[in-house]
């Protein structure tokens, strides 16, 4: 620095800065030696904030307006330099200027799969992503625990940190919500909000707002997403038996505007295999009845056994809870220890309404069993 620069910059008369950046949160005031003239010039500016700094203490803070640096507006600075009367020789001190704008469309998102516990799927692997908007509360508090006295503090610097924070806070209060994996797509709001109030609180530690916090998506491992697409393409598809006649019409139509044989052939191939596929697939998924008469069986229900019986099963209603099911031998052998009385509550399905037991015809016969008199007594 030559010594024009010296001289010039030995007492500052205007202390502002003109932010031509769009992420640089804190900004040191360059200077010669720290030193300041009292009744130097402060200018601040909308979205702004300058913190002044001395023997590494935070002082005073202004705000955006002008102002002429006096003992009168800086009382914590006056009673720091030990300054009991208006002193107009200059002072040392730091002065940071701290942008209080809003930062936005800061990216976050899961490095490697989470692994989370769902009701439908059981442990999931989960991948998700969006933003999240920042800006500054407490300026002294951001500087004294974040940026100290580096000269340039910007949000690449702190972007990790933050980023971290939305991650493990975030994918915790998905657990924590048990919203099932599948209708996470549909409540990304609220899901969005329980994170937001979540990790708010750590930013507040720093001297930070947050704004806002986003979830742009949330997504399954591509070979779980696979088994859910063929999942789905099944659901769709719905009749399989229809679905193949209409493939089959599909290839004939095809092959119809094909005039060389070779078409008209494979439209007979296509009709033929659509046809038999049709016809295998109704075999498959329509119910079939067996009507007694081997004549008038079709060959599939005769070669299949009849079903097995359904087995019996009641619930019972002890001490106003719900117990069971239990089938007949169960029933007999609680009949038979007291448990189960005529007046107990059961029921089973088909009935509307718990119903005494021995209002049932299949446990009426349980009370009613007395052993006839032995003969010749």
């Amino acid at each position: 620095m030559g010594l024009l620069d010296k001289i010039r910059n030995e007492f500052i008369d205007i202390i502002e800065w003109v932010d031509d950046t769009k992420d640089t949160i804190v900004w040191k005031f360059p200077r010669y030696q720290n030193e300041i003239k009292m009744g130097a010039q402060l200018t601040v500016r909308e979205g702004q904030a300058a913190v002044f700094m001395n023997e590494g203490r935070i002082a005073d803070v202004f705000h955006s307006g002008r102002y002429e640096l006096s003992t009168q507006n800086m009382p914590i600075m006056t009673t720091l330099q030990g300054w009991k009367y208006g002193f107009n020789s200059p002072f040392k001190a730091d002065v940071f200027f701290v942008s209080l704008r809003q930062f936005v469309n800061q990216k976050w998102g899961t490095s490697n799969p989470i692994m989370l516990r769902d009701a439908e799927f059981g442990p999931v692997r989960l991948r998700a992503f969006g933003n999240y908007a920042f800006s500054m509360k407490d300026p002294g508090l951001f500087i004294k625990t974040i940026a100290a006295t580096n000269p340039t503090f910007t949000v690449d610097d702190i972007n990790e940190q933050l980023k971290n924070i939305a991650v493990s806070r975030g994918m915790d209060a998905i657990a924590e919500s048990k919203i099932p994996v599948l209708d996470l797509a549909s409540n990304y709001d609220e899901v969005s909000k329980l994170i937001q109030e979540k990790i708010a609180p750590e930013f507040e530690e720093i001297g930070l707002t947050l704004n806002k916090f986003l979830i742009e998506n949330v997504s399954l491992p591509d070979e779980v997403e696979k088994v859910l697409d063929k999942r789905s393409s099944m659901g769709i598809v719905g009749d399989l038996g229809a679905y193949a006649q209409y493939q089959a019409a599909n290839s004939m139509e095809k092959a119809a505007e094909n005039p060389s044989g070779g078409g008209l052939m494979g439209a007979g191939m296509g009709a033929g295999l659509g046809m038999g596929m049709a016809g295998n697939m109704g075999n498959v998924f329509q119910e079939r009845k067996f009507d007694g008469n081997p004549s008038t069986t079709p060959p599939a229900a005769a070669a299949m056994p009849p079903p097995l019986p359904t087995q019996l099963a009641y619930y019972v209603a002890v001490n106003n809870k719900q117990e069971g099911p239990f089938d007949i031998n169960q029933l007999r052998s609680m009949v038979t220890a007291g448990s189960l009385t005529s007046s107990t509550l059961v029921w089973k399905t088909g009935l509307a309404n718990w119903i005494a037991a021995d209002q049932t015809a299949d446990l009426a016969n349980l009370f009613h069993q007395t052993p006839p008199p032995i003969p010749g007594v």
